[in-house]
C-alpha cells in the first residue's frame, strides 16, 4: 500500500512538472514566434522603427531573465515534490508498521480471550457435573434405603415369610 501511494505522489509531482514544462514550451514557442515576427518586421522597416527594436530587445532580456528565474524555480519545485514524496512514503510506512503491530496485539488479545472462555466453560462444565453428582448421591441412597423399608414392611405384612416362589422371583429381580 505504501508504494502505490509514493506512486501516486510521485506521478502527480511528474505531472506538475510536465504540465510547467509544457507551459514554459508554450509561453517559449509564442515568444519565439512573437520575437521572430518581430525580427521579419525589424528587417522591413529597421529605419522606422528604431525606438521599438530597442523595446523588443529589453523584453528579450526579460524574457531572458524569466526563462532563467523559471529553470531555479522548476528545480526548486522538482526538489520539494521529491522532499514531500519521501517524507509522505515514510509517514505511509509508520502507519504500515502501527497497523500491522495493532492487528498482532488484536490477534493475541482475541486468543487470551478465546482461551479464558474455553477454560470457563471447562470450569463450568466440572462444576455442574460436581453439583449433579452431589444430588444424585444422597438421592440414590434415599431411593435405596425407601426400598429396603418397603421390602421390611411387605414382609412384616405378609407375616412372615414369603413364599419359596415369591422370594426366588424376587431375588431374580435383583441379580
Amino acid at each position: 500500500m505504501s508504494d502505490d501511494v509514493f506512486r501516486w505522489v510521485i506521478a502527480i509531482g511528474v505531472g506538475l512538472v510536465c504540465a510547467a514544462s509544457i507551459w514554459h514550451a508554450i509561453t517559449l514557442a509564442g515568444l519565439i514566434k512573437v520575437v521572430n515576427e518581430a525580427q521579419k518586421a525589424g528587417k522591413e522597416g529597421l529605419t522606422k522603427i528604431a525606438p521599438a527594436l530597442q523595446d523588443i530587445e529589453q523584453a528579450l532580456a526579460a524574457w531572458r531573465t524569466i526563462m532563467s528565474d523559471n529553470r531555479s524555480r522548476v528545480a526548486e519545485i522538482t526538489t520539494e515534490t521529491l522532499a514531500i514524496a519521501k517524507a509522505t512514503r515514510q509517514q505511509v510506512e509508520n502507519i504500515g508498521e502501527l497497523l500491522d503491530d495493532t492487528g498482532a496485539r488484536v490477534r493475541a488479545r482475541i486468543a487470551q480471550i478465546d482461551r479464558t472462555v474455553d477454560r470457563t466453560v471447562e470450569q463450568v462444565e466440572h462444576a455442574s457435573e460436581a453439583a449433579r453428582s452431589a444430588v444424585q448421591k444422597p438421592v440414590k441412597e434415599v431411593t435405596a434405603v425407601m426400598a429396603g423399608v418397603k421390602a421390611a414392611v411387605a414382609t412384616y405384612a405378609q407375616g412372615g415369610r414369603r413364599s419359596v416362589e415369591r422370594a426366588t422371583q424376587d431375588e431374580e429381580m435383583f441379580i
